[in-house]
């Protein structure tokens, strides 16, 4: 019996409107007022529960044409919620009517729900009821309207010059204040007579490794709370997305979590290609899995000389930076790019692989396994490293299921699960790997994750460059591939069809789909929703370093503010990533 059938025999007086989706996901529309007690149901009263708020969105649905037999709704809040133990989703969808909508909160279902919530509310403008701090959380607060409605400007030019006048400047200002504009911000919990203070860490701090603001509230020397405080970095990578085309969306994707490169690109291009039923050659596929590999490394190598550079380190990050730069000049051969290379593309990549390209990815798996055991004993093995991680910053798998944790963070708790293992994308069922794990889920174990990752994407690429399959580069499909040189010279609506799809873009079918992938950091998905237009009507990115650096406070609490430093290096998050 499916999740669906389950709810229906459950709740035989609500109303449940099935549909169908492109990615296969379980999907229905359920009514406002049943909200808590399904989700709630879903949560603890079905077997192999859906421990996972994976995530909450909202869709503005005013201007939408194609509506299909939905209920009718001006906003729908969508909730996507993932169980291990079945290795299953379910998608259930909330539709609302009113120029002012609201909804009632689910963080006592799942914690995580908070910041969801708010960014619900920031960029929407729908209502939580019961949400316990609702403010905006990466738009400032004094902004103006709520961006991700249909009828905000997409591009700056729409909006006028920005100015800031000096009163202004000061009442924004004031709004950053602890216990200023954001109520609910200074914890108490100190105890009586004891010295307590806030401390701002960031949010131009190299520790925070980006735009972040950090509130600490402080009982002498250990940290009783820390609030992180994040939309610095926000740059409207969703609306952005829902103003380009399918194909000119692609570049925007390489700045998200910009230190992965082309595994940016692909979870967008895989739900692009399963609504427009594209299939990409085996070929294509491999090469898509090397270069994805070659990315994962070199997100790593930062990592890894960053993190030790926190822990007071300082030569090891000048290694594995000139460990990457080698890794850089294999992907500017075979792309002409390096950091965003943009180079995969609807249906396979922009070029076939170049003449001597074996070459290159051979020696750098050669020469980087005896640089990684030097690493092993210049970090890893340090008693100063263990001594500033291990057992600092610890999580259960429990407590991480529960937060929305993936990635090397999850597998740290001792969780084997990588997508590339449990739901093959891409071709990775054909690639022998092991998935490093660890036990205790604290910064070493982080740490260690990612270190044996680095040699499992080695053994990936070795069996790329030993098992490259012939054929083409990209899908032949007329919405992937311009017509051939021999096709246009004897058919001139040949040239008419590829000045259209790329002038005024492709068009792809009503549907909507999620194919998320094991990115560097975690699990990295965009939603697509499609109005049968040039471009997307939702997009929706689901990043993992958001969740993430929402349970920095759980892990922080009663240590040192260096303690705090290890462990935001051992979270490997991007802000980019944080606020899109």
């Amino acid at each position: 019996m499916d999740v669906l059938s389950e709810l229906e025999g459950h709740f035989p007086d609500v109303q449940f409107v099935r549909q169908q989706t492109r990615d296969d996901i379980p999907t229905a529309w359920i009514p406002r007022d049943a909200l808590v007690p399904i989700l709630g149901h879903l949560r603890r009263g079905v077997p192999h529960p859906f421990r996972t708020l994976y995530d909450l969105a909202g869709i503005d649905e005013r201007i939408r044409s194609d509506r299909g037999d939905r209920p009718e709704s001006d906003f729908t809040v969508v909730y996507h919620l993932l169980s291990y133990e079945r290795n299953e989703d379910v998608r259930l969808k909330v539709p609302l009517t009113s120029e002012h909508p609201s909804i009632p909160t689910v963080t006592g279902l799942w914690p995580s729900a908070n910041w969801y919530e708010r960014e619900l509310w920031d960029m929407f403008g729908v209502t939580v009821e019961g949400h316990p701090d609702l403010r905006r959380i990466l738009m400032p607060p004094w902004w103006e309207g709520h961006p991700l409605r249909k009828d905000h400007p997409s591009r700056a030019t729409e909006m006028g010059t920005f100015s800031l006048p000096p009163d202004d400047d000061l009442l924004y200002q004031e709004a950053l204040e602890i216990g200023g504009a954001a109520p609910g911000d200074a914890p108490s919990g100190a105890a009586p007579g004891s010295r307590t203070m806030f401390l701002n860490l960031g949010p131009q701090h190299p520790g925070t490794h980006g735009p972040l603001r950090v509130i600490l509230q402080l009982q002498d020397e250990l940290i009783v709370d820390a609030i992180p405080d994040i939309g610095f970095h926000h740059r409207a990578a969703e609306k952005m997305g829902e103003r380009q085309t399918w194909h000119t969306y692609i570049p925007y994707t390489d700045r998200v979590d910009y230190l992965s490169g082309v595994l940016n690109n692909l979870p967008y291009l895989l739900s692009v290609e399963r609504l427009a039923g594209i299939e990409v050659p085996p070929r294509a596929q491999f090469i898509r899995v090397m270069m994805s590999e070659l990315f994962r490394i070199s997100s790593h190598l930062v990592w890894y000389g960053t993190f030790a550079q926190d822990l007071g380190a300082i030569t090891p990050v000048f290694y594995t930076f000139g460990d990457r730069e080698r890794l850089m000049d294999i992907v500017q051969a075979v792309t002409g790019g390096r950091m965003h290379p943009s180079w995969f593309r609807i249906g396979g990549v922009a070029q076939d692989l170049p003449e001597g390209w074996q070459d290159l990815v051979r020696d750098f798996l050669d020469y980087l396994p005896p640089r990684l055991r030097e690493y092993d004993r210049l970090v890893m093995e340090s008693r100063v490293v263990k001594a500033r991680t291990i057992g600092v910053g610890e999580i259960d798998k429990d407590t991480a299921i529960e937060w929305g944790v993936t990635g090397p963070n999850l597998r740290a708790c001792g969780f084997e699960w990588d997508l590339r293992k449990k739901r093959p994308y891409s071709g990775y069922d054909q690639f022998s790997f092991d998935v490093p794990t660890a036990g205790r889920g604290d910064c070493y174990g982080r740490a260690q994750v990612r270190v044996e990752e680095i040699r499992q994407s080695l053994k990936v690429i070795r069996q790329c460059l030993d098992n490259m399959p012939p054929g083409d580069h990209k899908a032949s499909h007329v919405w992937a591939t311009p017509p051939g040189h021999s096709r246009t010279l004897h058919d001139i609506e040949t040239l008419i069809d590829h000045f259209l799809e790329v002038s005024w873009g492709i068009i792809i079918p009503p549907g909507e789909a999620l194919i998320p992938i094991e990115s560097s950091k975690g699990n990295y998905g965009y939603y697509l929703v499609s109005d049968g237009g040039v471009s997307s009507y939702r997009t929706r990115i689901r990043t993992p370093s958001f969740p993430h650096l929402q349970v920095l406070p759980l892990l922080c609490r009663g240590l040192e503010i260096p303690d705090l430093i290890a462990i935001l290096g051992s979270l490997d998050f991007v802000m980019g990533d944080v606020d899109r």
